[in-house]
């Protein structure tokens, strides 16, 4: 599909090959009957001109869009209909309809009439030229034009007796207002109306059938840059562009101009990729000058949209440009809405509380922001209600943002992202997650003390998302805030050392035990040299390092500095702190895997009891130290009371955390192991499938702790006597745990034991 054609000049659709466009003429006709006497005036307009798109070369293959060519092809069968399509500018409505156009006329003989409603005059002429064309004659036209007559009256009369069928695309009707003004927009039982606007709702549009043009498809948006530039690259080069580019029409054809046109060098669509991110809005711009050398405003990215904050502004709603100034600040993905709240945006000064809603509404009704529904709120059930911006509209709305005005709005961005962080009560994983792009992409932004509290939010919201079990979007988050501290202070500065710590961590949980380990110790080393062996920061190293050591049966090492750590906590924070807790939870499972079981014994019920009464029943390490108190109780041989403990367990993490955490797959691992130990073999194997169906979509079927999850289903099902289905299930992960595990951790055994037996 298309960037749609607008009012005046050029615009551009989507191609099989060579530069096709769409070219748009103002039709500007004199006062006076005589124009509309005898043949029509060239240059001036006339009747004719109406059965005629002001299109110039058009696209030998629309790509996509077939569902809604389907339907339009339908309502001009019928007839007797408004059909309005809206959207954003670039996304191709105009050249939608001048194909079901060229159709209607060439093979369903339909008299086509085309109508450009960018301006009230144009609009005004080109509906009486429709009159002409249907069989008004002069005198009459020139009543409607002295105003003696109702110029629309005219219009329809004409259009309701006429003695054939017709298709009338009233185009670019950004401005409802001039439509309802003249009454223009009428249903007629001779004919179908095909209206674009980007103008979502209004009430001009009532009893109209909607249509809304978003993007393309990415397959689609990519075959649209190979249809322009076929010798660029392969189609996986192209998708990656069209990626890039968010799959709007407008800026596929000029990137696709661009790469077709170029003289004196040849760039790939890698490359082409590559630069985009120094000066995407310049670049993609450059694609119309090579193609016209005088591109006109509406046909660039840089300056589409202004059609729509000028609209705004004249409407009294200057608002919306800061607004969406602000949005540009952030990431296109989904916004919650809860950080624009009105109270906290008039807060930071850029707007007034009261001026904040009609702004976005301003902004949605001119299809310049979207309403989305996100998964996950607070709860992790409810969907979370987010304002959505295209890409490539907030890159350009940046690059055009005057620099002065840059830092003042990195900054209220920041606070309102800090405001709208959740509180700790409650995990908030879903909704958090939807902060993390916003924060990274906010690091980019503003000043050293702005982007010091970007970084110090975005380790929050990395914590947070780890807690909630989402630890690729945790590395993703942690490795961007490492990144910009890197740039903003040196290596040893505290909030470069605690990205790294929260990038050692993701590590972890993703599988990558040796990397985690290597960071973690190289954190540890710069922590003790510079903050000294007994700061929290050095503690918090400690704790974690024991991560990698544990999952590498290195527990006597594991151990050591756990204690270490639980030690410095005990001295400087206290029994009861939340991280002392945590590390007395934590201790549990060390004792038992190092047979400390006399200490266990002694100390496990009085950590379970304190984590419960200080930090509640569904707090994170609450569960742990439950968690850990069941395996713990299974190692000992007391298989009755572990069962208890874990399905209790169970039913609290489920509650708080959700059926498929992983901490959740964890405890249903353990009952897995404990029914397994009562010989309810089938029971065990039913238990570990659950686990590894989860962990496999989460993490990977060939994660390191999902392949412990199979090794364990494999010895179950031998067990079980289903021993056909073990040996399959050995034969294919023996290999994979050979090659993630080494030849000889328990796991490969494991699998080895099974295909002995």
């Amino acid at each position: 599909m298309s960037a749609e054609g607008r009012a005046s000049g050029h615009g551009r659709v989507f191609q099989s090959a060579g530069d096709q466009h769409i070219a748009e003429h103002h039709h500007h006709y004199a006062p006076g009957a005589s124009l509309f006497a005898g043949a029509p005036t060239p240059g001036l307009g006339g009747p004719d001109t109406v059965r005629v798109p002001p299109v110039g070369r058009t696209p030998a293959i629309l790509r996509d869009r077939a569902d809604l060519m389907r339907r339009l092809r339908a309502a001009v069968e019928g007839g007797g209909q408004i059909h309005v399509l809206h959207g954003m500018g670039g996304c191709g409505k105009t050249a939608v309809v001048h194909a079901l156009f060229t159709e209607a006329v060439r093979d369903r003989a339909r008299v086509g009439l085309w109508v450009n409603a960018s301006e009230r005059l144009s609009l005004r002429a080109g509906m009486l030229a429709v009159a002409a064309d249907r069989g008004a004659g002069p005198g009459e036209l020139a009543a409607a034009h002295s105003g003696q007559r109702a110029a629309a009256d005219l219009v329809w009369h004409h259009l309701d007796h006429s003695a054939e069928p017709w298709l009338l695309v009233i185009d670019n009707a950004d401005d409802p207002a001039i439509l309802q003004e003249g009454a223009w927009l009428r249903p007629s039982p001779r004919g179908t109306v095909l209206v674009t606007t980007r103008y979502a709702t209004s009430r001009a549009w009532r009893g109209a059938v909607l249509h809304p043009v978003g993007v393309l498809p990415t397959e689609d948006a990519a075959l649209v840059l190979c249809d322009l530039a076929p010798h660029a690259g392969t189609p996986a080069a192209a998708e990656q562009v069209a990626l890039r580019l968010g799959c709007l029409p407008l800026a596929l054809t000029l990137a696709g101009s661009y790469l077709h046109h170029q003289l004196l060098e040849s760039w790939s669509m890698d490359e082409y990729r590559n630069r985009l991110e120094a000066d995407p809005t310049g670049l993609i711009d450059q694609g119309a000058a090579l193609d016209s050398g005088r591109p006109e405003s509406r046909h660039l990215v840089s300056r589409t949209w202004h059609l729509s904050l000028d609209a705004l502004a004249d409407q009294g709603l200057p608002e919306a440009t800061t607004l969406l100034r602000l949005l540009s600040c952030w990431s296109p993905d989904p916004l919650p809405l809860a950080v624009l709240a009105p109270a906290s945006l008039g807060a930071t000064g850029l707007l007034d509380a009261v001026r904040v809603e009609p702004a976005l509404r301003g902004l949605l009704d001119h299809s310049l922001a979207t309403i989305v529904s996100a998964p996950g709120g607070t709860d992790g059930d409810q969907p979370v209600r987010c304002v959505q911006v295209h890409g490539v509209l907030l890159d350009s709305v940046a690059s055009g943002t005057p620099a002065e005005q840059r830092p003042a709005l990195a900054e209220a961005a920041a606070t309102l992202l800090e405001a709208g962080f959740p509180a700790d009560g409650g995990v908030g994983g879903g909704y958090v997650a939807l902060l993390v792009p916003h924060a990274v992409r906010l690091l980019r932004e503003g000043d050293v003390r702005t982007r010091e509290r970007v970084v110090g939010l975005a380790v929050r919201l990395a914590e947070r998302v780890y807690d909630a079990g989402d630890y690729t979007a945790a590395l993703a988050t942690a490795e961007a805030t490492a990144s910009t501290t890197h740039r903003l202070f040196d290596a040893e500065h505290p909030l470069t050392l605690t990205a790294q710590h929260h990038v050692a961590r993701a590590m972890f949980r993703l599988g990558r035990y040796a990397e985690s380990e290597g960071l973690h110790r190289q954190v540890l080393q710069i922590r003790e040299r510079v903050l000294g062996a007994d700061h929290p920061d050095t503690l918090d190293s400690c704790f974690a390092l024991r991560q990698p050591l544990h999952l590498t049966q290195r527990y006597a090492e594991a151990l050591h500095f756990l204690r270490r750590a639980l030690a410095g906590q005990r001295r400087h924070l206290g029994e009861q702190h939340p991280k002392t807790l945590k590390s007395r939870a934590i201790l549990l499972a060390l004792l038992s895997e190092c047979r400390e079981n006399d200490e266990f014994r002694r100390i496990a019920p009085q950590t379970v009891e304190d984590c419960e009464r200080t930090l509640g029943r569904y707090h994170l390490t609450t569960m742990d130290a439950r968690l850990n108190h069941a395996y713990g109780t299974l190692y000992i041989g007391d298989v009755q009371e572990a069962e208890a403990f874990a399905s209790q367990t169970l039913a609290d993490r489920e509650h708080a955390q959700g059926p498929e955490h992983p901490q959740t797959l964890a405890t249903v691992h353990l009952l897995g192991r404990i029914s397994a130990a009562q010989g309810k073999y089938d029971e065990a194997a039913d238990l570990m499938r659950r686990v590894i169906g989860a962990r496999s979509r989460l993490l990977g079927p060939e994660h390191p702790i999902t392949l412990m999850s199979r090794s364990e289903l494999a010895a179950h099902l031998v067990e079980a006597g289903h021993t056909a289905e073990a040996e399959s299930l050995a034969r294919e992960i023996l290999p994979l745990c050979e090659a993630a595990r080494g030849t000889d951790h328990p796991d490969t055994v494991r699998v080895r034991r099974v295909l002995g037996a």
